[in-house]
């Protein structure tokens, strides 16, 4: 849940995570829509595609709205487009993906806190508790971490195909019957005696 001032990344600020705070709560926070964008340099791309473990970015742009709903909450929809660099998952070889992600989110003023212990996932998982201030940089990351392709593929690398008989299941392994091991068991010990 991106809601904090600061950001930090396996124990260090990325300055890029800091760079586009958004005071939604007293005064200063107004109520009318405003538009938003982040567009990363350098320098964030590289702390960010570090942090993210991937090989490299090469762009990444945010844009979008931040609007009041209601009399205290507020929604943020916007467009997230990058192109990243990640490694092959069976060559290592550099794969380049483009993403486009439309990105929502609602900050709800009233949210009840999650009960102790396990939980279920919300229905809606756009909805966050309403910070004070909201960090951009940390949904864009977040949205981009969540836009990854978890299993990249080199374009010369065929895709992985499954086969299953008639009527089988291509997750289970063919399997002796433990009751005909031991039907054969007991058939040798019957014709050792």
């Amino acid at each position: 849940m991106p809601a904090a001032d600061t950001g930090a990344w396996k124990g260090r600020a990325l300055p890029f995570l800091n760079r586009r705070i958004e005071q939604l709560t007293g005064p200063a926070a107004g109520r009318t829509p405003r538009p938003v964008e982040l567009v990363a340099e350098p320098a964030e791309l590289a702390a960010l595609a570090e942090g993210l473990g991937i090989l490299g970015i090469r762009k990444l742009r945010f844009t979008g709205t931040l609007s009041p709903t209601g009399q205290q909450d507020w929604r943020l929809d916007g467009t997230l487009g990058a192109t990243v660099v990640q490694e092959c998952v069976a060559t290592m070889a550099p794969v380049t993906t483009r993403i486009d992600e439309p990105v929502a989110r609602r900050y709800m003023a009233d949210l009840p806190p999650p009960p102790p212990g396990e939980v279920e996932m919300p229905q809606d998982e756009t909805i966050d508790p309403l910070p004070q201030r909201l960090n951009l940089s940390e949904v864009v990351e977040e949205a981009l971490s969540l836009a990854l392709p978890p299993w990249p593929r080199a374009d010369s690398v065929p895709p992985v195909e499954l086969h299953a008989g008639e009527g089988e299941d291509p997750g289970e392994e063919e399997r002796e019957n433990p009751f005909a091991a031991l039907q054969s068991l007991r058939d040798r010990m019957d014709g050792e005696s």
